[in-house]
């Protein structure tokens, strides 16, 4: 699933890939809607998203009908991540109803290596997912279950999470910025474009503290 088979592992483009200049190169190249929108946040602002998407589709319940599993599609998606895999969880949030994540299920993404979970919906279960460490982007916190309010009813099919589209393996990156949607298409070239801004910056850094105008900076690497 990968599109980054040329460049570093998921680890190492943590340690040196930020969401502003992903989010910067795909306003480059004509792709300004890439970012999710702000109310979707970390659960800890020191974890990163960096991997690729696993879609899920919740619509709001009202009946549980005798006998009818809610969690069907949730476990089979959660059992079936791999390592570098995010669970993309769409809820059409901001909802007040959908709390489709909590603990258990992010005990069973991290056992099967599983890069985090992004969703515009609620989460529970904060503090012990806090102890895991576990990358959790949301967009809110309530302790209400999802059965009988909500049910996924589609698996890796389009989604749309914070207003941003997502395709199942579409490249990811959350920080304490926010979340950007990289298509799978051109993760490849995103990502060394990226990569090679992040170089000119640092340029940029270094003369500014060594003194140099803001302006003069700019005309020489065209950064800013």
């Amino acid at each position: 699933m990968s599109a980054l088979t040329a460049l570093p592992d998921l680890e190492s483009l943590k340690g040196r890939l930020y969401s502003a200049v992903l989010s910067d190169v795909l306003d480059q190249l004509g792709f300004p809607n890439q970012a999710v929108k702000p109310f979707v946040r970390p659960l800890d602002d020191a974890t990163m998203l960096c991997g690729f998407a696993r879609t899920g589709l919740y619509m709001k319940r009202y009946h549980l009908p005798e006998g009818h599993n809610p969690y069907a599609l949730e476990m089979d998606l959660i059992d079936s991540l791999k390592p570098g895999e995010i669970a993309v969880l769409a809820c059409d949030g901001p909802t007040d109803r959908i709390a489709p994540w909590g603990e258990l299920l992010t005990t069973a993404s991290m056992v099967r290596g599983a890069a985090g979970c992004l969703t515009d919906g609620l989460v529970r279960d904060v503090r012990r997912i806090r102890e895991l460490g576990f990358p959790l982007f949301h967009g809110g916190i309530g302790p209400l279950d999802t059965r009988g309010r909500a049910e996924m009813m589609a698996v890796d099919e389009t989604v749309e999470v914070g207003g941003a589209r997502v395709e199942p393996g579409d490249f990811i990156f959350g920080d304490a910025d926010g979340v950007v949607i990289v298509p799978q298409r051109m993760a490849e070239e995103v990502v060394k474009l990226a990569l090679a801004k992040i170089e000119a910056e640092d340029t940029t850094r270094e003369e500014l503290l060594a003194g140099a105008s803001l302006r003069s900076v700019f005309e020489r690497h065209g950064v800013l």
